[in-house]
C-alpha cells in the first residue's frame, strides 16, 4: 500500500475563513453557489457596460473614436440565437457601433465562457471551484475522490442548469405564458430553487444534481480519507480509519518549521461496476440473435429502399423529359409563328405558364421584355399571374431594366417610349395582381427600388391598389409607391408562431420608399422602418406607426389625425404643414424635427423628446406636453393656447410672439428661455370710450403659480406683472 506523506505548515487560516468554516454546510453550499452565478454574471456585465458607455458617448474617454463598423459576425448571429430562443423582437438588424465597443462585447461573450471552464475544471480535478474552496465546500464521489472533468459537466451543466431551465423553459413556451419574459424568469428561479430544496427532504441533504452525478457535497474541513480497502464502498456507509502518527521534529523539518501531521492513503482499486461489454459476455446467445435480426433488417431495408429510390428517380427522369420535349415544342412554335398568328403564340404562352418547368418563367419574362403586340403584352402578364409568386424576382428584375430604359428613351420617339411604358405596365400590374392574390404564399420577397408609382395617362393608366392586404412580408425600401392605396394594410405581422412582439415577426421595410400622396389610413405601421421615406401629403389618419423608425423622413403636408406615433422616432424628419389632430406622440423622438406651421390640435406630446425641433407658426391649442423635453426648440409665434407644459425642460427655448394664454406652465424649467412678445393671456378687449384696459379673465392666463422666471430673457414689464400677480416667481416681484 502506497502511502503519501501530507505536511501542515504553522500558518493559520485568516479568522474570517475560521468563522466561514463554522457555518452550517447547507448556508455555505447556498452561499459557494451565488458567488458562483455573480462572477459569471459580473465577467459578462462589466465588459458589457463599458461597452454600452464606450456606443453612446463621444470625445472623451473610453470614446476614443467617433467612426462606427458593424457589429461583430459572431455578436450579431449570437444576439440572433438568444432574440429567437427568448422570442424577443429584433432590434437594430443594421447595428453599427465604435470599435471599442465591439472589442468590449466580444470580450463580455468570452469571460463567463473562460470562468465557467476554468470553475468546471478546478470542480473536476479538486472538487473545489474557488468560492467552494473558501467556504470548505468540497464535492466527492461515493468513494471519496474528486468527481472529474466529465462528471463535473455532467453535473453542473444537466443536472444543476439544463434540466431545471430546460424544464421553465417548455412550460413557458407551450402552456400559454409565451412571449412574457417575466414568467419566464420566475419559472427558472422557482425550478432551480426546487431542484436544490430537494436537499431538504433528503436524509443525505442531496441535490438533484448530485444524485443525477452520484456525488456528495461534504464539508472539506472536517472530510478524513479513508484507506484502500474502502475504496469500494458507498461513502454513506463507510466509517473513518484513524491512523495513530507520533509527530516527530528532524533538522530539516526544524529548519522549514513544519512537521508531520497525517498520513494519506493513496486510492487503489475501484469496485466492480456493471459494463455493457460484461452483460455482452454473460449472454452470447442473446447477443447472437440480436446480432442476425439486426443484420436481416439491414439487409431487407437496404434492398426496399433502394428500389424505391431507383424507381422514383426513373419516374422523375420520365416526367423531366416529358416536360422538356413539351417546353422545347411551344417554345419552337413561339419562334416559328408570325407576330399576326396571335392566337396560336397566345395559346402558346398560356401553355408555357402551367408547364412545371423551371425555364418556362424566366423564358416568359424575357418573352414580356421584348413582345410588341399590345394584346400579347397582356397574355404574357396574365400567364405570369398564373405562375404566382415564384415570378416575381423575375418581374423585380424586368422592372428595374425597364425603367432604366424609360429613363434612356426620353426625348426619342413617341412610339418607342409608349412600348417602354406597356411593358413596364404590365409588370406593375402583374405585380400587383400577385400580391393582391397570393398573400399567405409570399415569403420574403423582395421588391427594393421596384417602380408601382400611379400613371394616369396612355397607355398604360396604372394605379396600386392593395387595401387591407398584408404586405409584412415584403421588402419595398426604395422602391416607388407613388399615389398608392393602402388602405387598412398590415406592414407588420406575426411570425411562425402566432404572435406579435417576437423574433419571427414579419416586418416590411419601406426605408427610402416614395409614398408621397399615398393613402395609408389605417395601416398598421408599427415597428416598420420608414428611414428617409417621402411621404408628402400621404394620407395617415389612423395609422398604427408606434415604435416606427421614420428618421429623415418627410412628412410635409401629410394627414395624420388621430395617428398612433407613441415612441416612434422622427429625429430630423421633416413635419411642415403636417396635420396632427389628436395624434399620440407619448414618448416619441422627434428631435432636430422641423414642424413649421404644424396644426397639432389636441396633440399628445407627453414625455416627447423635443429638443431643437422648429415649430415656428404652428397650431398647438390643447396641446398635451407634460415631462416634454423642449430644450432650444423655437416655438416662435406658435398658438399654445390651453396647452399642458407642466414639469417640461424648456431650457434656452423660442417663444417669441407665441400666444401662451391659458397653458400651463408649472413646474416647467424657464432657464434661458426666450419670451420676447409672448402673451400669457387674451386681453378683454376695450370698448371705444373706455380709456382703461380691463384684467385678462382668470380663464384665459397662463398658469403659472410658482414657476421660476428669474432667468428668462426678454420679459417685458407687463410681462412681469402678469407673472407676479399670478404667483410666478421673478426678481422684481415684491
Amino acid at each position: 500500500m502506497a502511502t503519501q506523506v501530507k505536511k501542515a505548515s504553522n500558518r493559520k487560516s485568516p479568522a474570517w475563513r475560521i468563522q466561514l468554516h463554522q457555518l452550517p454546510l447547507g448556508l455555505r453550499r447556498g452561499a459557494a453557489s451565488i458567488v458562483e452565478i455573480s462572477l459569471v454574471v459580473a465577467s459578462a456585465l462589466v465588459p458589457y457596460s463599458i461597452g454600452l458607455v464606450a456606443k453612446s458617448c463621444t470625445g472623451t474617454w473610453p470614446c476614443t473614436a467617433t467612426e462606427t463598423v458593424p457589429l461583430n459576425p459572431v455578436l450579431a448571429n449570437t444576439k440572433d440565437a438568444i432574440a429567437q430562443t427568448l422570442a424577443v423582437p429584433r432590434r437594430d438588424t443594421n447595428q453599427q457601433v465604435p470599435p471599442l465597443t465591439n472589442l468590449l462585447w466580444c470580450a463580455a461573450l468570452a469571460a463567463p465562457v473562460l470562468v465557467v471552464g476554468r470553475q468546471l475544471y478546478l470542480l473536476g480535478k479538486k472538487g473545489q471551484t474557488s468560492p467552494k474552496r473558501s467556504l470548505g465546500v468540497q464535492v466527492v464521489t461515493e468513494s471519496g475522490d474528486p468527481p472529474g472533468l466529465i462528471r463535473a459537466v455532467w453535473r453542473e451543466g444537466l443536472g444543476r442548469w439544463g434540466l431545471p431551465f430546460t424544464t421553465a423553459y417548455l412550460i413557458w413556451r407551450y402552456s400559454g405564458a409565451f412571449p412574457d419574459l417575466g414568467i419566464l424568469l420566475g419559472l427558472a428561479a422557482l425550478m432551480w430553487l426546487g431542484e436544490n430544496a430537494i436537499a431538504l427532504f433528503d436524509p443525505e441533504r442531496r441535490t438533484l444534481h448530485d444524485r443525477i452525478a452520484g456525488t456528495f457535497v461534504i464539508d472539506s474541513a472536517t472530510f478524513t480519507p479513508y484507506p484502500e480497502a474502502d475504496r469500494g464502498i458507498p461513502l454513506r456507509s463507510k466509517k473513518p480509519v484513524t491512523l495513530e502518527v507520533q509527530s516527530s521534529w528532524s533538522e530539516a523539518d526544524d529548519q522549514r518549521h513544519e512537521k508531520v501531521t497525517t498520513i494519506v492513503l493513496s486510492s487503489g482499486s475501484r469496485g466492480r461496476k456493471l459494463h455493457l461489454w460484461y452483460w455482452m459476455r454473460q449472454h452470447p446467445g442473446t447477443m447472437l440473435l440480436i446480432a442476425a435480426v439486426s443484420t436481416m433488417i439491414a439487409i431487407l431495408g437496404t434492398f426496399v429502399g433502394t428500389q424505391i429510390y431507383i424507381q422514383n428517380q426513373a419516374n422523375w427522369r420520365d416526367a423531366k423529359q416529358q416536360n422538356n420535349k413539351v417546353f422545347l415544342a411551344l417554345v419552337n412554335q413561339l419562334s416559328q409563328s408570325y407576330p399576326y398568328q396571335i392566337e396560336e403564340r397566345r395559346s402558346a404562352i398560356l401553355a408555357l405558364a402551367r408547364l412545371e418547368d423551371s425555364r418556362a418563367v424566366p423564358f416568359l419574362v424575357d418573352l414580356l421584355g421584348q413582345e410588341v403586340a399590345p394584346r400579347l403584352i397582356d397574355t404574357t402578364q396574365q400567364a405570369l399571374v398564373s405562375v404566382g409568386p415564384k415570378a416575381l424576382p423575375y418581374l423585380q428584375r424586368l422592372n428595374l431594366a425597364l425603367q432604366k430604359d424609360e429613363a434612356l428613351l426620353r426625348g426619342s420617339a413617341l412610339e418607342e417610349r409608349q412600348l417602354i411604358a406597356r411593358r413596364l405596365g404590365a409588370t406593375k400590374r402583374a405585380i400587383a395582381k400577385i400580391l393582391s392574390i397570393y398573400t399567405t404564399q409570399i415569403q420574403n420577397t423582395d421588391l427594393s427600388r421596384t417602380n408601382l408609382d400611379k400613371v394616369t395617362t396612355e397607355p398604360a393608366p396604372f394605379t396600386l391598389v392593395l387595401d387591407k392586404t398584408d404586405l409584412s412580408r415584403i421588402q419595398f425600401k426604395g422602391a416607388n409607391l407613388t399615389g398608392a392605396s393602402l388602405r387598412g394594410s398590415r406592414f407588420f405581422g406575426a411570425g411562425e408562431d402566432g404572435r406579435l412582439g417576437t423574433f419571427d415577426d414579419w416586418i416590411a421595410d419601406l426605408s427610402g420608399a416614395d409614398l408621397k400622396e399615398a393613402n395609408l389610413t389605417d395601416a398598421f405601421l408599427s415597428q416598420v422602418p420608414l428611414n428617409r421615406t417621402n411621404l408628402i401629403r400621404a394620407t395617415l389618419n389612423r395609422a398604427n406607426l408606434s415604435n416606427a423608425q421614420l428618421v429623415g423622413a418627410n412628412l410635409s403636408s401629410a394627414k395624420l389625425i388621430e395617428a398612433d406615433l407613441r415612441q416612434a422616432v422622427l429625429e430630423n424628419a421633416s413635419l411642415t404643414g403636417a396635420d396632427l389632430g389628436d395624434a399620440n406622440l407619448t414618448k416619441s423622438n422627434l428631435s432636430g424635427a422641423r414642424l413649421g406651421k404644424v396644426r397639432a390640435v389636441g396633440t399628445k406630446f407627453d414625455f416627447a423628446l423635443l429638443t431643437q425641433s422648429n415649430w415656428q407658426g404652428a397650431d398647438m391649442t390643447e396641446a398635451q406636453l407634460r415631462n416634454a423635453n423642449l430644450q432650444n426648440a423655437d416655438l416662435s409665434s406658435t398658438k399654445l393656447t390651453r396647452a399642458n407644459l407642466s414639469e417640461a425642460q424648456l431650457q434656452n427655448a423660442k417663444f417669441r410672439n407665441a400666444n401662451l394664454s391659458a397653458a400651463d406652465l408649472r413646474g416647467a424649467n424657464l432657464e434661458g428661455a426666450d419670451f420676447q412678445g409672448a402673451t400669457f393671456a387674451d386681453a378683454k378687449p376695450r370698448q371705444p370710450d373706455q380709456f382703461i384696459q380691463e384684467l385678462p379673465p382668470a380663464a384665459s392666463s397662463a398658469r403659472v403659480k410658482g414657476v421660476d422666471f428669474s432667468k428668462v430673457k426678454n420679459l417685458e414689464t407687463k410681462q412681469i406683472r402678469f407673472i407676479c400677480d399670478q404667483g410666478g416667481l421673478h426678481p422684481r416681484c415684491e
